[in-house]
């Protein structure tokens, strides 16, 4: 569960780790990373998908146009829904072919089981729902790590191959380039069971124009 008291304990923590966090964390203030706790696995990887690749901006329009659809913006269409809209009008919102039918195999996974619902999903770890998942055409390891710290509000999750996340760290620290997935992995090891608090973070550290380490 996501609180302001917990990410107080969690800046704690990471600010102990070194002086390169503490100042960190000093000029960026509290965490501001805020899950959608109400949203349900199965939409949350539809708009992964609808994300991939492309700007926000981009995405946010393709995502209007695919929810005017169904005429309206504050229900979700279901997945039954999904399948019964033709392929050429998925793909007239600006979806590429691939994400059509990427779309469409998460709303046939969602009716079969596969993608759990939210009250099934929180009793699932973190391991057991990536390898769930990834067997999803289109959905890798950095989506559902995406869909676990951003929907499911998992608080120890470490994208290392999230270029912004690894850019991040090797701007805090001041290194020549990027570390590798597996070195970041070991890094992170301290941040533990904050992890992701520490990858929203890193992703701050991209936002600050000059970043010197401490």
């Amino acid at each position: 569960m996501t609180t302001p008291a917990v990410y107080r304990k969690a800046q704690r923590h990471l600010a102990q780790v070194d002086e390169d966090w503490a100042l960190l964390i000093k000029r960026v203030g509290p965490c501001g990373l805020n899950p959608q706790e109400q949203r349900e696995p199965y939409e949350a990887l539809v708009r992964a998908v609808a994300s991939q690749q492309i700007h926000g901006k981009a995405a946010a329009a393709i995502l209007a146009r695919f929810l005017a659809l169904y005429g309206t913006r504050a229900t979700f269409p279901s997945p039954k829904k999904i399948l019964a809209t033709p392929f050429d009008d998925l793909r007239g919102c600006g979806f590429s072919a691939r994400k059509v039918e990427s779309i469409q195999g998460i709303a046939h996974a969602a009716l079969d089981g596969v993608v759990p619902s939210r009250a099934e999903a929180e009793g699932l770890a973190d391991d057991e729902l990536i390898a769930r998942l990834v067997s999803l055409r289109g959905i890798g390891r950095w989506t559902v790590e995406m869909l676990l710290m951003f929907s499911l509000g998992r608080l120890d999750i470490l994208p290392v191959d999230d270029f912004g996340v690894r850019e991040g760290y090797r701007r805090l620290k001041g290194l020549a380039e990027q570390p590798k997935p597996k070195a970041l992995a070991t890094a992170g090891l301290p941040w533990h069971p904050y992890r992701s608090i520490a990858a929203w973070y890193l992703w701050r550290v991209n936002e600050l124009a000059e970043y010197k380490p401490a």
